[in-house]
């Protein structure tokens, strides 16, 4: 079933979805599409790895180190316009009964929920910014010398990018959940 953009399941008008200051709803999108791309290319990878193994008893080398890699990078690529999309799990049972009683109510609680999920990302964001940082100035790795390496810093910069985007995500939804609880209307 297709919903209108900023409606839920129960046509209770909410945040997500609802085009988001300076393009970022647009941004994310470019970043979920870069994504999608990432998981075909690991299709393609694992497939190339499993013939060569199978069919010329040569396994593709480092094929375990990038799909480890690769899966950290997708999740990040994806996570801020999953958010955006209003697609993230979640347990809407409490949030349902207040809905239907005290809507207003019902957008402070999700305000609340999103500024809470802003301030993890910021600290995902801090606490990736030093490895990050250390990863380049090393030449941080993965596999072996001689076999195969491959750099970790293009995965933690992901990391940072994805995070950053997810905190402004949620500080938008955040404010819009505020307006509307102040103003009483979708």
């Amino acid at each position: 079933m297709e919903l209108e953009a900023g409606v839920d399941s129960a046509g209770k008008a909410d945040s997500y979805g609802r085009p988001q200051p300076f393009r970022l709803d647009q941004i994310t999108g470019v970043m979920n599409a870069l994504g999608t791309v990432g998981i075909f290319g690991l299709l393609v990878l694992i497939n190339v790895d499993i013939v060569g193994r199978s069919v010329f008893n040569s396994p593709l080398r480092g094929t375990t180190e990038l799909v480890s890699l690769a899966i950290v990078g997708i999740v990040f690529m994806q996570l801020p316009n999953t958010l955006w999309a209003g697609r993230f799990v979640r347990a809407e049972l409490l949030i349902d009964v207040v809905v239907a009683r005290a809507p207003r109510l019902a957008d402070v609680i999700q305000g609340l929920f999103h500024v809470i999920g802003a301030a993890i990302m910021a600290i995902v964001v801090m606490a990736v910014m030093p490895e990050l940082r250390s990863a380049w100035e090393i030449g941080d790795y993965v596999g072996s010398l001689g076999d195969f390496t491959a750099p970790t810093w293009p995965i933690r910069l992901i990391t940072v990018v994805g995070s950053a985007f997810t905190c402004l995500t949620y500080i938008f939804l955040a404010l819009a959940d505020f307006r509307r609880a102040l103003r009483g209307t979708p």
